[in-house]
């Protein structure tokens, strides 16, 4: 297949594009810049040059491809309206461009939000709706299109998707406890976040383009749960800092800005479902483990 990938030079794009290559795909990745076009040439991959706004591209990149990823995302958490609009404008492009196609179309999402007191499941929906939610309501908005034939599939990833140079949510918990001296957890640290190395991820993502139906939750998860308590003090051994708690009061200042509030989360997550339906098997390192290797403290 011809796939159209966006974010095709990011964290888990970078790696979907080398699963999607070495498994004799043809890839186009949306690129934003001369270093992003590089990249996607040295992995054996086109390029399409443009951006989250540039919806010409988005068109062009869709209608030319047999199967779309969309993975890319502002993230600009200063600015979550601006996010929100960017991520719904580009689905709603994409969706529309492969309307009547019958056509695989993969929108990232996240576990996180879908259970309280329990692992979220892949028959639970997603509460965000409108484009006022979260990333826009692009996953209820993709599943929209499924009667206008578009065969939409939501890729939801594991709070942290790990590995050397990942950049996200464990690498902002690193960076705290090199500047506070502290590696620190929220409470009792019972809490715990799923979690899936980023080429397991990268899999998955094949395998969805490759076989999952229209209207698939697929959960990109290989931990249901890792307690952050257990993270923090994985993190002090590497950095040789002490390990405390913080309370939730304590929390925003202390690890600076949302990722305070969200460390004192409890977001597990199960994929019993998709593993049983797309024999999938997880092979990566856990998340210890990467922390452990020096994923998040090599300088």
């Amino acid at each position: 297949m011809r796939v159209f990938v966006t974010g095709a030079s990011g964290w888990i794009g970078s790696h979907t594009v080398d699963e999607l290559v070495a498994a004799g795909h043809e890839v186009v990745g949306l690129a934003r810049t001369d270093r992003a076009e590089a990249a996607l040439k040295a992995k054996h991959a086109l390029a399409l040059r443009g951006d989250l706004d540039d919806l010409d591209a988005l068109r062009r990149g869709a209608t030319e491809a047999d199967a779309v990823v969309h993975l890319a995302n502002k993230h600009d958490w200063t600015n979550q309206a601006e996010t929100n609009r960017a991520e719904r404008t580009a689905v709603e492009t994409l969706a529309e461009t492969l309307a009547g196609t019958d056509r695989p179309f993969v929108v990232a999402s996240g576990v996180a939000g879908l259970a309280q007191g329990r692992p979220a499941l892949e028959t639970d929906a997603n509460p965000n709706v409108g484009p006022d939610s979260p990333r826009g309501g692009t996953e209820n908005l993709a599943f929209d299109y499924v009667d206008r034939g578009v065969r939409s599939i939501a890729a939801r990833f594991s709070v942290t998707t790990h590995g050397t140079r990942d950049h996200g949510f464990i690498a902002l918990i690193v960076a705290a406890a090199r500047r506070t001296g502290v590696a620190a957890y929220v409470g009792d640290g019972t809490q715990a976040w799923s979690a899936v190395h980023v080429t397991d991820a990268a899999r998955l993502l094949r395998l969805g383009i490759e076989h999952a139906p229209a209207g698939t939750r697929l959960h990109a998860v290989a931990e249901e749960g890792v307690p952050t308590r257990a993270i923090a003090e994985t993190i002090g051994e590497v950095l040789g800092l002490p390990t405390a708690s913080v309370t939730p009061e304590q929390a925003v200042e202390h690890f600076g800005g949302f990722i305070g509030t969200f460390w004192g989360m409890d977001l597990r997550a199960s994929s019993v479902a998709t593993r049983a339906a797309f024999d999938w098997t997880p092979t990566g390192p856990t998340l210890l483990d990467d922390i452990r290797a020096g994923a998040y403290t090599a300088e």
